[in-house]
């Protein structure tokens, strides 16, 4: 292979791997909206309801390498508590395919961790205004600076910190067992609203 080849080829792979979080960077990305369009979150969407989920195939590996640094995924996310700094990934990656699989949608509530277990529901608290939402870890990231979650569109709006694009925040990883009442009356509205139909 010629030395030209080489030099093409390697700047595409550090083309791919710089274009975000997501795991998989060949995906096709979708056209930007102009800067006059505002898209705007949903905010009364209701958050998701922790629920006993089987861990992610391709979303688990024990270890993996973003720009040379090892990450290593917890075993599980019971008593995870942090604080540190969180940002938002939106428009860029709407479509994408997601470390679980599905493809990410940024008016869901869902955020990327990079060492929680996929799938882990987590209370996310802006600690700069008080706002609360729980969201579902379905990605990995953030792979910038020390942030220690990169929260969906959706979520970033209902914590209020779009325009400032990060903010300091408390993440607590929630248990399924803590919710299974929420969980069950859930499902009956949902039942409910089928047979009205």
């Amino acid at each position: 292979m010629s030395k030209s080849w080489s030099h093409a080829l390697l700047f595409a792979s550090l083309a791919g791997a710089l274009a975000g979080c997501s795991s998989v960077p060949d995906q096709q990305r979708l056209a930007r909206p102009s800067t006059d369009v505002t898209y705007s979150a949903d905010l009364t969407r209701s958050d998701p309801v922790p629920q006993a989920e089987p861990p992610s195939r391709s979303g688990n590996p024990d270890t993996y390498v973003v720009f040379g640094r090892r990450y290593r995924v917890k075993e599980t996310s019971e008593g995870h508590r942090e604080t540190g700094i969180a940002s938002w990934y939106g428009w860029d990656f709407h479509g994408r395919k997601t470390s679980s699989g599905p493809p990410f949608n940024m008016f869901e509530l869902t955020a990327a961790h990079k060492s929680l277990p996929i799938p882990t529901y987590a209370r996310v608290t802006n600690l700069e205004n008080g706002r609360s939402i729980v969201v579902k870890v379905n990605d990995r990231g953030p792979f910038a600076g020390e942030r220690i979650i990169d929260l969906s569109y959706a979520a970033a709006a209902r914590l209020d910190m779009l325009n400032q694009g990060t903010a300091q925040v408390e993440v607590v990883a929630l248990e399924p067992y803590q919710h299974l009442p929420q969980l069950a009356a859930r499902r009956a509205e949902e039942r409910e609203r089928l047979a009205r139909r």
